[in-house]
């Protein structure tokens, strides 16, 4: 199985709850060095083989590198985990306009590359799937996150249209919708100040990681973890947007520093 963003955080915390069920892992990510680190350790830690592939996504060389990958083990994509991301803090006309087609690139377009390289080849097979990190605010617009609760808002319809496509076809595609997450996710895009961080306490990448596992094994096609969230976003999807987007802009709002890049 194929994990990007696999070298920290949630999408290193679903390489290893993999992993605990005995299987072999691809990870890519970026940085050399944090994603050789996560290999070395989910090999010492599982029994199973944990292959690095040092990649950007969001270049077109990323596929390429994989298939090589790939075929120098013997191995094809059962499961797919996009995980790999980055976000955007602050209002829309503070990005520059490389900085948004970066996230464009990485979340929206690298995801779409990858699902559709690799889900054919599920289906053929009849088995398998593919798991998306998404995100509570896929439910609702985010000003002073516009573009990157816009990305996660495709992720989540491309999901759920893609999984009624191919329902009874032996292939699950799972949507998981994490709220805050206690990573350095925030902190990077600027927006560990935002009042939301504050008002909505941080799960774990462990625990997160454990409930997409899980609803991804029974064939759920959308996961929002914990208990309170599922009524957030319950909230988020019935109340009107005149009424939620005033009160998701004064969460979002920043505090700290710029936008970051904070792609895995």
């Amino acid at each position: 199985m194929i994990v990007t963003g696999g070298s920290e955080g949630i999408g290193l915390a679903l390489a290893r709850r993999f992993a605990a069920a005995g299987n072999d892992l691809m990870l890519v990510a970026r940085r050399p060095e944090p994603l050789n680190d996560a290999a070395e350790r989910i090999r010492a830690d599982f029994k199973v083989e944990a292959v690095a592939v040092p990649a950007d996504i969001s270049s077109p060389d990323a596929i390429p590198a994989i298939e090589a990958a790939l075929r120098a083990h013997g191995a094809y994509a059962d499961v797919l985990v996009n995980n790999a991301g980055m976000g955007l803090a602050g209002p829309f006309l503070d990005h520059s306009p490389e900085m948004v087609m970066q996230l464009i690139d990485l979340n929206i377009r690298a995801l779409t590359r990858l699902t559709q390289h690799f889900l054919p080849g599920m289906l053929v097979r009849g088995r398998g799937g593919i798991l998306n990190l998404a995100s509570l605010g896929s439910y609702a617009p985010g000003p002073n996150q516009a573009v990157y609760y816009a990305s996660k808002a495709y992720v989540l319809s491309l999901s759920e249209a893609i999984a009624e496509e191919i329902a009874g076809r032996g292939v699950r595609i799972t949507a998981l919708l994490p709220g805050p997450v206690n990573t350095r996710f925030h902190e990077r895009m600027g927006a560990e100040r935002a009042f939301y961080r504050y008002l909505v306490a941080p799960a774990s990448s462990e625990s997160t990681a454990r409930a997409g596992y899980y609803a991804f094994a029974l064939g759920l096609r959308v996961c929002v973890p914990g208990l309170v969230k599922p009524l957030l976003a319950l909230l988020m999807r019935i109340a009107p947007h005149r009424i939620v987007i005033p009160i998701v802009r004064v969460l979002l709002e920043p505090r700290g520093a710029g936008p970051h890049d904070v792609r895995g």
